[in-house]
């Protein structure tokens, strides 16, 4: 006899599915019909679990925020200071390797012009900052800094320019990392 799944299981199967589906096709090119496909459950279903299609895409933009503030919390354990700052570093490095959390971002970036996206987007950003913030213990340009070179991440590993070899765009990596990075 097959186990049934609880709402909340569903609900989390559904958000990965949203996840990499709206990574994909962002709000307005993703249906929900292929998020619930996806998930294997009916689109009715789907609505019972999210009222609309917004709100999904709101609950994945804040499960991605989420993952993001998980993992740096559990790459600094036991550390502080410079340490704790390069830990989450290497570890957001790995994390953008999953294209799909990647892009989902890009996407909640690119729909900051809803209002619910956007407050969604600016509130994990938050946490994010506040978190690097007190786990690092660094000063306000450091911060500033390293979120910088996140952003910068960001644009390299969606454009794999890991993988291109123009002087520019090898300019974007560090020399030690050049040719060893892993972004599909």
């Amino acid at each position: 006899m097959a186990t049934r799944l609880s709402a909340d299981e569903r609900r989390k199967m559904v958000l990965d599915a949203a996840l990499s589906e709206f990574a994909r096709g962002g709000l307005d090119g993703t249906s929900t019909e292929t998020i619930a496909h996806r998930a294997g459950i009916s689109q009715p279903y789907l609505f019972r679990l999210f009222p609309t299609k917004k709100a999904l895409f709101v609950a994945a933009v804040e499960q991605c925020f989420q993952l993001i503030l998980d993992t740096f919390e559990e790459a600094t354990e036991g550390l502080a200071g410079e340490n704790a700052m390069i830990a989450m570093g290497e570890a957001y490095a790995k994390l953008i390797g999953d294209r799909g959390l990647l892009m989902l971002q890009m996407q909640a970036y690119s729909r900051c012009d809803d209002e619910e996206v956007r407050i969604a987007t600016r509130e994990g950003y938050g946490r994010l900052w506040q978190a690097v913030e007190r786990i690092g213990g660094c000063d306000e340009e450091s911060v500033r800094q390293f979120f910088a070179y996140g952003m910068l991440w960001n644009v390299v590993a969606a454009m794999n320019l890991d993988e291109y070899d123009a002087p520019w765009a090898q300019m974007c990596l560090p020399e030690d990392m050049r040719g060893k990075l892993n972004f599909d």
